[in-house]
């Protein structure tokens, strides 16, 4: 029994990064994130969390789902109030709720604040290619770099939990 308990964060963490990898791809071809991979993602999230670290980590991620929600809802519709057309998605709120649910709410402005700089590395990485001076109007998927941010900071926080990656 405590080999499979040595083993549970690495399995836990062979099963986000899968996850994550699969929505990356997933919203860079499609411009879509599906409920079928985001809200299993948020429930393993709650249960890791319980696991890991009782009642109180349970709380944190609910909470973290809850909060990291109900931002990129609040920003979703605000930009839409303000410029009249979408500019993020259902799917990114509900990514970075599982995010909230895997890292806990404090981890949250760590994961949007990663995710935007990755974001703006990568359109203007984009727009150095293409030699263009204009910033496109083209929409970018925003779920590979919050997949990515939410992976960093889940590894950083099991490192700072344990003094290691994994105990």
């Amino acid at each position: 029994m405590a080999d499979a308990l040595y083993f549970a964060p690495w399995i836990a963490g062979a099963a986000l990064a899968g996850t994550l990898a699969a929505l990356a791809w997933i919203d860079w071809r499609t411009g879509y994130l599906p409920d079928r991979l985001t809200l299993p993602l948020l429930a393993a999230g709650l249960l890791y969390m319980g696991w890991s670290a009782g009642l109180a980590g349970f709380a944190d991620g609910l909470l973290g789902a809850g909060v990291g929600y109900g931002a990129f809802v609040a920003l979703e519709k605000s930009y839409k109030a303000l410029r009249g057309v979408d500019g993020l998605g259902r799917g990114d709120a509900k990514l970075l709720a599982a995010g909230g649910a895997w890292c806990g709410w404090a981890a949250l402005p760590l994961i949007v604040l990663t995710a935007s700089l990755l974001g703006l590395g990568f359109v203007g990485a984009s727009a150095a290619l293409r030699r263009r001076g204009v910033a496109s109007t083209q929409a970018i998927a925003f779920g590979p770099h919050i997949a990515a941010a939410i992976l960093a900071v889940w590894i950083t926080t099991q490192s700072a939990v344990y003094g290691r990656i994994y105990p």
